[in-house]
């Protein structure tokens, strides 16, 4: 498949709307499925350094981040959701919130690590080199990324949800979703990261799933 950006229904839907809610319940089965948190909760802990401070992009619902804080048990020293959304009510009283554009954040120098689930499909090629430009330039040594697998197949596995009550809204984002999703290291490329700067690691899953770890060199942890 020919990587193809379009824009999510969801983007254009106020919070609250029927579509959005029943959109972040159908994310939360979708990112069960494929795994998202375990491997985030995974992978995550082993690559932490006392004192990092992690800003998750595009954090949306929050959950990612609670499911960090559980299996991290306290080694952050400062987590940051950064989302166009507004703060979730669950969200940690003394963790902060961003309701930002990612493109236009300024401040990415003040995190060492970065972390992105289910967002990075959504932007062009020049974008991402944007955006890989601001990490670079800034104190980033830590990069984890998982992201939808473009392969036809994943389109196919959506259609299987549909008996789960898939809501019209996800089933047209999924789609679109895998569309502009990644395959091998073409995450990393387009964000510029390459050695001998970065050590890169990606792998897709038979569950739909593109996953990139991205160390700086010189700063891997193991």
């Amino acid at each position: 498949m020919k990587r193809l950006v379009q824009p999510e229904i969801l983007d254009s839907l106020p919070q609250d709307h029927p579509d959005a809610i029943a959109n972040r319940r159908d994310l939360r089965l979708i990112n069960g499925i494929m795994g998202n948190y375990r491997w985030f909760a995974r992978t995550l802990p082993p690559r932490l350094r006392r004192g990092d401070r992690v800003l998750e992009i595009g954090a949306g619902t929050g959950d990612l981040g609670l499911a960090l804080s559980r299996a991290c048990r306290g080694r952050i020293a400062h987590y940051c959701g950064l989302d166009f959304w507004s703060r979730p009510d669950h969200w940690p009283a003394d963790w902060d919130w961003v309701q930002q554009d990612l493109l236009e954040f300024k401040d990415y120098g003040d995190y060492n690590v970065i972390v992105a689930n289910l967002i990075l499909h959504q932007f062009e090629a020049a974008d991402l080199r944007r955006l890989g430009q601001r990490l670079t330039q800034s104190n980033t040594r830590l990069i984890l990324a998982s992201e939808p697998a473009r392969r036809r197949l994943h389109q196919w596995q959506l259609k299987l949800l549909r008996p789960f009550g898939l809501n019209p809204v996800s089933r047209h984002d999924g789609h679109v979703s895998v569309a502009g999703g990644f395959r091998g290291q073409e995450l990393p490329a387009l964000l510029g990261l390459s050695p001998p700067d970065w050590r890169i690691h990606s792998r897709t899953g038979f569950l739909g799933s593109n996953r990139t770890v991205a160390q700086r060199t010189g700063n891997e942890t193991n």
